[in-house]
């Protein structure tokens, strides 16, 4: 395995290949949604999602300082985390752009706690704010799950700045 070292510490660090080495990590593709405060569904393509606990039923995901999106999230006591199928590539890329609307003719209901989910996806989990975590330049929001649903589709997946879908293969 051939392997470039580099130390954030060092003087020289170069963050866009730092970026490139994370890409090398095969991630899901999500939409987190919630409501602002008026009401109003918002929502952002996100691939920082994860499991952290099966009991309680806990999930994260993280939010950069710098999102235009970040006031709405940090006042929201609720969250939905909408996992793409493979066929939602410009639903993904619709929700990645700083568009006004990004809930216009898109098909969605609403959760019992009134938080947007996606049609068509592999999975939903709807989630109550469970924690907040201030580190580096990201916010990282724990969500404690209150409901999830899921479909038998092939989710969409990021890596080395592509998309990819993922499927299933059979151990040898």
């Amino acid at each position: 395995m051939a392997a470039e070292s580099n130390s954030p510490d060092a003087p020289d660090f170069d963050a866009r290949d730092f970026r490139t080495a994370l890409g090398q990590f095969a991630t899901g593709v999500t939409i987190v949604t919630t409501r602002t405060s008026a009401g109003e569904p918002i929502g952002l393509t996100a691939n920082s999602f994860s499991s952290v606990s099966l009991s309680p039923p806990l999930v994260l995901w993280s939010l950069s300082l710098r999102s235009p999106n970040l006031p709405n999230f940090l006042q929201a006591t609720h969250f939905a985390i909408n996992v793409l199928s493979r066929d939602q590539i410009a639903l993904s890329q619709r929700f990645s752009k700083p568009i006004p609307n990004k809930f216009e003719g898109v098909e969605y209901s609403d959760s019992a706690n009134r938080m947007p989910l996606l049609a068509g996806t592999s999975a939903h989990f709807e989630c109550r704010t469970e924690a907040r975590h201030y580190s580096g330049d990201h916010v990282i929001f724990i969500g404690h799950v209150l409901s999830y649903s899921h479909a038998d589709f092939d989710a969409l997946g990021y890596h080395r700045g592509r998309y990819v879908s993922t499927t299933a293969i059979d151990p040898v």
